[in-house]
């Protein structure tokens, strides 16, 4: 590792591999930068000691990537995404709507396991390559679920389009945003619950207008047919019945202010 003040060393033949690491030449050194999966089929073994360290920061929540030189391994870097403040509230809130959560990541077992237990994520699907985590949304609706896909990388557009709904963060790559049902403009997971929430919401609303608009019709109809009722009588019914439907629709955005006030 080069320090601060020195020039960095020229890089030659990078190649990345999906899912795996990457590989380069450096002053004519083989370089290999990547996960235990990538090591093992390199056939580089990990020393044992390393392993224990390894297995440590994994169960912390960390993503632990090991470096090798000319087929030797010299060392790992642990690193470790910030989970969001928002992740465990917003989880907690889909869980009190009878949502089941999942997670489907390509992070190793350990720290997927030890990230969801962070934010209280009971299902887990680990270390899922891109291209298969479209197969473990199909796997969930095989079980006869609606599902919503929330992602923002280009691995998950895949996923995105083959979920019921596509939910993608406005700070997300283009493509997934492109893919998804839904962008969130806040980069805010509880955005997630105001959605469904807005959602059902709008539903309920639809359906009042509908049976209030049913019931002027089949209450007023038969009696303009049996010549009982005035035509300006009819007139002004009908004018409030619009009336009544608009001012019941406009309700939803005091609705909306005050969800985002929570």
């Amino acid at each position: 590792v080069n320090n601060v003040n020195e020039p960095l060393l020229e890089t030659n033949d990078v190649k990345a591999i999906p899912c795996y690491g990457l590989e380069a030449v450096i002053e004519n050194k083989k370089i290999h930068i990547g996960n235990e999966r990538y090591f093992k089929d390199l056939n580089i073994n990990i020393p044992y000691d390393f392993i224990n360290s390894k297995n440590k920061f994994e169960e912390e929540g960390k993503t632990v990537v090991l470096l090798s030189v000319n087929g030797m391994f010299k060392g790992m870097i642990a690193v470790a995404d910030v989970v969001k403040e928002d992740s465990k509230t917003a989880i907690k809130m889909l869980r009190d709507l009878d949502i089941d959560v999942y997670m489907v990541t390509g992070d190793n077992e350990k720290t997927a396991k030890a990230i969801a237990k962070k934010v209280g994520i009971k299902n887990v699907f680990a270390e899922v390559l891109p291209e298969n985590k479209a197969e473990k949304v199909k796997e969930i609706q095989s079980q006869g679920k609606i599902v919503a896909m929330a992602g923002d990388g280009i691995n998950d557009a895949p996923a995105l389009a083959t979920a019921d709904i596509g939910i993608a963060l406005g700070t997300g790559t283009d493509i997934a945003i492109e893919t998804a049902d839904i962008t969130l403009m806040k980069d805010n997971l509880t955005s997630i619950v105001t959605a469904i929430l807005l959602s059902k919401a709008v539903m309920k609303n639809i359906k009042q207008n509908l049976f209030w608009a049913l019931f002027y019709n089949s209450v007023g109809i038969p009696i303009a047919a049996a010549g009982f009722l005035n035509p300006v009588i009819a007139g002004a019914a009908m004018a409030f019945s619009s009336v009544s439907v608009v001012t019941n629709a406009l309700r939803l955005k005091k609705w909306k202010f005050n969800i985002n006030m929570r």
